[in-house]
């Protein structure tokens, strides 16, 4: 049996990686894609996608398909997840899936009462030295963690490759949710706990009088149920003429009760400073898994659910993002994560 993929949206270069990987999958095949924006539509042809539909709703009336691939701008995600749960079908998303927390809440209860999963394409989860970082916590290596600080920075871009979307009053949703998520996502998998509270999240312009409304500045202080603390700084900080390419580049450092690990994903590895050593040590990433959320839809879809992340995982991490959001928006603080919401 192939699982049948419909794309609903390629307004961003990670749906079309997906695509990519989905066209030579053995268990998958790709049964319909739509795009409604008309350049959009022309740059699918140059990366090699077959548009079936220019309107998204149309596509999900017509076309029967087990999973809805959503790739819209961020602020369309929402609505168009909770069209394809609607209609009986499983989602796959690039990340965020949503921008409100009304539309998380939506998501989750139609996700919830329906048995569908909604997957989120959190890549991280595949690279091998974060894969390695989690299993040193899990093995207890450096004991208890008690705080961590990520600099997810990225470069901006403007004009040279950004979607231009990103800069169109009210389609981006917020620089936290935009960038943070990862961290919502990898933190409580490579420690094991779970986010007790925001602290404090601020997001705003710093100095980018191009797009004055533009978020390309944010940062958030959290605490795990455990007591750590969590600091981390998502801004578009990072040089343009570097690319992805510093050693600052989701450089995330956990601070334990016997030492300090510390990756990123342009460092060889591990580096560990223990406690009662002289030396750092140095531990090889391991293996890494390309594009993990594809197995996991696919697995789900066919009955044997396998890999990560699951459903929960992703539904989470989208309710700690969109608060964070919210709270910076708001100015909150102290923000209680352990009740609902």
């Amino acid at each position: 049996m192939s699982v049948r993929f419909a794309f609903a949206g390629f307004r961003h270069g990670h749906i079309t990686m997906a695509h990519s990987a989905l066209k030579s999958h053995p268990a998958a095949v790709i049964v319909a894609a739509a795009e409604e924006d008309e350049r959009t539509r022309a740059s699918c042809l140059k990366d090699g996608v077959i548009l079936t539909h220019s309107s998204f709703e149309r596509m999900l009336d017509e076309v029967d398909c087990d999973v809805v691939a959503v790739g819209q701008h961020y602020a369309g995600r929402g609505a168009l997840v909770r069209a394809a749960l609607e209609r009986g079908r499983h989602v796959l998303a690039d990340k965020p899936l949503c921008c409100t927390v009304a539309e998380y809440e939506a998501i989750a209860r139609l996700s919830r009462e329906k048995g569908l999963s909604v997957i989120a394409q959190f890549d991280l989860r595949g690279d091998g030295r974060f894969r390695a970082l989690r299993r040193l916590i899990h093995e207890g290596a450096a004991g208890e963690v008690r705080a961590i600080s990520f600099g997810g920075q990225h470069p901006l871009l403007h004009g040279r490759g950004r979607p231009d979307w990103y800069f169109e009053p009210g389609l981006h949703g917020g620089i936290l949710n935009d960038i943070a998520v990862h961290a919502a996502d990898f933190i409580p998998w490579i420690t094991g706990r779970s986010f007790a509270y925001i602290e404090a999240a601020r997001a705003w312009n710093a100095g980018f009088g191009e797009v004055p409304f533009f978020q390309n500045a944010g940062q958030a202080m959290l605490t795990l149920d455990n007591g750590a603390g969590v600091l981390g700084d998502v801004s578009y900080f990072s040089p343009d003429s570097f690319g992805y390419g510093t050693p600052y580049y989701w450089r995330t450092t956990v601070w334990c009760r016997g030492g300090v690990l510390e990756t990123s994903c342009t460092q060889a590895g591990i580096t560990f400073h223990g406690e009662g050593d002289s030396e750092a040590t140095h531990i090889a990433p391991d293996p890494s898994i390309p594009l993990p959320y594809l197995d996991r839809i696919i697995s789900d879809v066919l009955g044997d659910p396998a890999g990560e992340p699951d459903t929960a995982d992703c539904l989470e991490a989208t309710r700690v993002s969109v608060l964070l959001q919210q709270a910076a928006d708001r100015s909150e603080h102290h923000v209680n994560l352990r009740s609902p919401q």
